[in-house]
């Protein structure tokens, strides 16, 4: 029987509440999750390498469900950060996602998916609903400068969303900030990304492999699309049998339930290790 709910209790949880993480560090407004108030962890500032390419599986490492057995549509949107199904049930991301995707941008780390799930078109469709939230510093000076209180993720983008059709889907739009830059890389700009916030598709500027097959086959398109090396490519999945990906030189990590601050700097960690760095 498929899992329904998540393993534990790390969901998404809206921008304005304040909550404990699992790793014993305060969590407000998803941006303090160490210490010290940058909102930056240290493995992304350390000054040494960072992958070029994270590529992330969907189901139970960006949201705890299977996406082919839930939800059922029509899907509405009760806010940026949640869905509601047919059913009325509720479907959301793992708690520190959204905002670790858009550290993952700032630092000038590549994003794409990988997923076997059966239902491509349903998986697009959520990662246009759900949101990335707004007010966020497009750089990583400005979240050394001024850590923010993110704001509720709610309201329509302009941008096109990425991803309509195929195994080539790719999305390289990026979204204007209120000071006029792009809310992708890592430049020397102080502007925020959009109040609204983003569609968390327009994010995966590596593209969405989201078909049935192996992840062997998802990495050899992406890898054409990019052409970036095996090598610099880190992968987030749960399932142990796609460690194959490690064969042709990708770092895989493998996570219990789902991506936070924990798995993200272990995957990190592992992939220097791999490289030879200290």
């Amino acid at each position: 029987m498929p899992r329904k709910l998540s393993k534990s209790k790390n969901v998404y949880a809206p921008a304005s509440s304040s909550s404990s993480s699992s790793h014993g560090h305060s969590t407000t407004n998803l941006l303090t999750p160490y210490p010290q108030n940058s909102g930056l962890p240290p493995f992304l500032t350390d000054g040494l390498p960072l992958p070029s390419l994270v590529v992330l599986d969907l189901d139970y490492t960006l949201w705890p469900f299977y996406s082919d057995c839930h939800p059922w549509p029509p899907l509405r949107s009760l806010s940026g950060s949640v869905l509601s199904d047919r059913n009325g049930e509720n479907f959301s991301f793992y708690k520190h996602v959204p905002i670790i995707l858009h550290l993952l941008q700032v630092a000038g780390i590549k994003l794409a998916v990988a997923s076997k799930s059966p239902v491509g078109d349903l998986c697009r469709e959520m990662l246009k609903m759900l949101r990335v939230p707004g007010g966020l510093p497009t750089s990583v000076e400005g979240f050394r400068r001024s850590p923010p209180a993110t704001k509720g993720a709610g309201g329509n983008a302009n941008a096109n969303a990425n991803g309509e059709d195929g195994e080539e889907d790719s999305g390289k739009k990026n979204t204007k900030t209120k000071g006029g830059g792009s809310s992708s890389g890592s430049g020397s700009g102080g502007g925020l990304t959009d109040e609204k916030g983003r569609k968390t598709i327009e994010l995966f500027d590596g593209g969405l492999e989201i078909y049935e097959g192996t992840k062997l086959r998802h990495f050899e398109v992406i890898q054409r699309r990019m052409g970036i090396p095996y090598e610099e490519m880190l992968f987030f999945d749960d399932e142990r049998p796609n460690l194959e990906v490690e064969r042709v030189g990708v770092t895989m990590q493998l996570i219990r339930d789902g991506l936070d601050w924990e798995e993200l700097e272990k995957g990190i960690q592992k992939w220097r290790a791999n490289r030879g760095i200290a």
